[in-house]
């Protein structure tokens, strides 16, 4: 019989994400059928299924973890904020409606039928189901209908391992208060604790981990250090963005827009040797020594072009652009590189438009329709094969649109002004593909190391898992599952 045993977190960001994929590779090397699961998320960093839908970028990551393809059911509620006070959920994959925080509260109960149905699907399929929760079950103001963590834990009949992390500190007073304010029942779902992200000797904390066992009465399974290789698995967050600090190198400069979205298309960057990657966050002037700004992704692209404007990143481009540097925009990026962005039908907000940046000569008019596909594409300049997704709305065209970035099969990507030194391309991912990655840094004088891509992660994850067997009790963890 199929088992599940679910990770909840003493707050947002305190390694779930990653204690999950680690888990899971554990899991898979022990010979189990594994899948990763999360009932709901929020974040509007997307992965494309094969089955046409999308998901959080961390479980994508996680069922690479579990040797599976992404598959909708992995998270079957995903919330995608468009602005400060509302969010796109998405179901199943699917768009269902636009909400406000304040009316959430109203869905959220009818949402466990299709988190308990992609939920049981994949306990159908597979030996083991590890879930990830959301945010913290301390959030006791949040608990009617939840489905997060210990509604659908209840729910489901799923046990849990709570996870606190020790480099934010109070770590104490993170996983004996999580027991003090939530319900009886509820805590009477834990089966034990971790702690996370020590850094230095862990029996320095011993006396701390025997206090929390004998307040709590909770097992302990663990004390894991902190993970240095942690930047180079993919990020979910706008705020986990890590990138190496080096010095010299081809400098890749990545706005860091207010709504960014699908950003993981700098991680291979990341990973060259020979390439330094900033994000830029807002108030920061383009460094002096860019060689290429990267305008990402995003899931408000009217909003985060104003967004742009008060940062005074477009002067800052445009200086750029004059000194001779060059710009990608990918996807929200492509649609202000050009003259306009026109929404006369109200897609992201108001009806109306936005002036673009004028760098490319296209306009962008957004459209109802959501393009949500993994892509073969073809390099238009060197004949590459490239391996990407798309998940945008809205058609680009306009003159500059003759000089395609890539094809997809019969139709062309993108836009690249006349002098080849802005670009644009609805692709995400396209630096994944190892060819083309060195190509595209080949032509602006940079090399490549010799490490792949996808080995390097495939490499790091078994690293994770490795590292949890160390200092983890991986074995008594597992055997919680039921």
């Amino acid at each position: 019989m199929t088992k599940a045993l679910m990770l909840q977190g003493t707050g947002s960001n305190v390694g779930k994400s990653m204690l999950v994929a680690g888990l899971c590779r554990a899991a898979v090397k022990r010979g189990l059928s594994v899948a990763p699961f999360k009932p709901q998320n929020m974040s509007n960093n997307a992965a494309v299924t094969a089955n046409g839908g999308e998901i959080g970028r961390a479980q994508a990551l996680q069922a690479m973890a579990c040797r599976l393809a992404p598959h909708t059911d992995m998270n079957p509620v995903l919330l995608k904020p468009e602005t400060d006070v509302g969010s796109q959920v998405v179901v199943q994959g699917k768009r269902l409606t636009t909400v406000k925080a304040r009316d959430y509260a109203r869905l959220k109960p009818t949402l466990m039928d299709p988190v308990l149905d992609s939920f049981n699907r994949l306990k159908s399929r597979h030996d083991l189901v590890l879930v990830e929760g959301a945010g913290s079950p301390a959030e006791v103001n949040l608990r009617p209908g939840d489905i997060a963590n210990m509604g659908f834990a209840r729910a489901a009949d799923c046990p849990v391992i709570l996870a606190g992390d020790i480099d934010r500190g109070g770590v104490i007073a993170q996983i004996v208060g999580t027991q003090a304010v939530i319900d009886t029942d509820d805590a009477a779902m834990i089966a034990g604790f971790l702690i996370n992200r020590f850094r230095g000797d862990p029996r320095l904390f011993d006396d701390g981990y025997a206090m929390i066992e004998a307040h709590t009465g909770w097992r302990g399974f663990g004390v894991v250090p902190w993970f240095g290789d942690a930047w180079k698995l993919p990020a979910e967050d706008a705020l986990d963005i890590s990138t190496p600090q080096r010095e010299g190198g081809l400098h890749v400069v990545c706005l860091k827009l207010s709504r960014i979205a699908n950003f993981d298309d700098m991680d291979p960057l990341a990973h060259e040797p020979g390439v330094r990657v900033t994000m830029l966050h807002a108030g920061q002037a383009l460094p002096g020594d860019t060689d290429v700004v990267v305008i990402p992704g995003s899931k408000s692209t009217r909003s985060d072009m104003d967004f742009l404007r008060a940062q005074g990143w477009d002067a800052d481009i445009y200086a750029h652009v004059r000194r001779g540097g060059h710009v990608l925009g990918i996807c929200g990026g492509y649609q202000m590189l050009g003259h306009a962005i026109d929404d006369p039908d109200g897609i992201e907000g108001a009806p109306g438009s936005a002036a673009g940046l004028g760098l490319l000569d296209v306009r962008t008019e957004m459209t109802g329709d959501k393009r949500l596909t993994e892509t073969q594409a073809v390099h238009a300049d060197s004949g590459l094969a490239v391996t990407g997704y798309e998940i945008h709305k809205g058609r680009t065209t306009g003159p500059d649109c003759a000089r395609p970035f890539a094809r997809i099969g019969d139709k062309a990507d993108g836009a690249i002004r006349s002098d080849g030194r802005v670009v644009g391309s609805y692709l995400h991912g396209m630096f994944r593909d190892d060819a083309f990655r060195r190509h595209w840094l080949a032509g602006l004088g940079a090399s490549a190391g010799n490490a792949g891509y996808t080995q390097t992660v495939e490499a790091t994850l078994d690293a994770l898992a490795d590292h949890l067997e160390t200092h983890l009790d991986v074995d008594a963890i597992l055997a919680c599952a039921r």
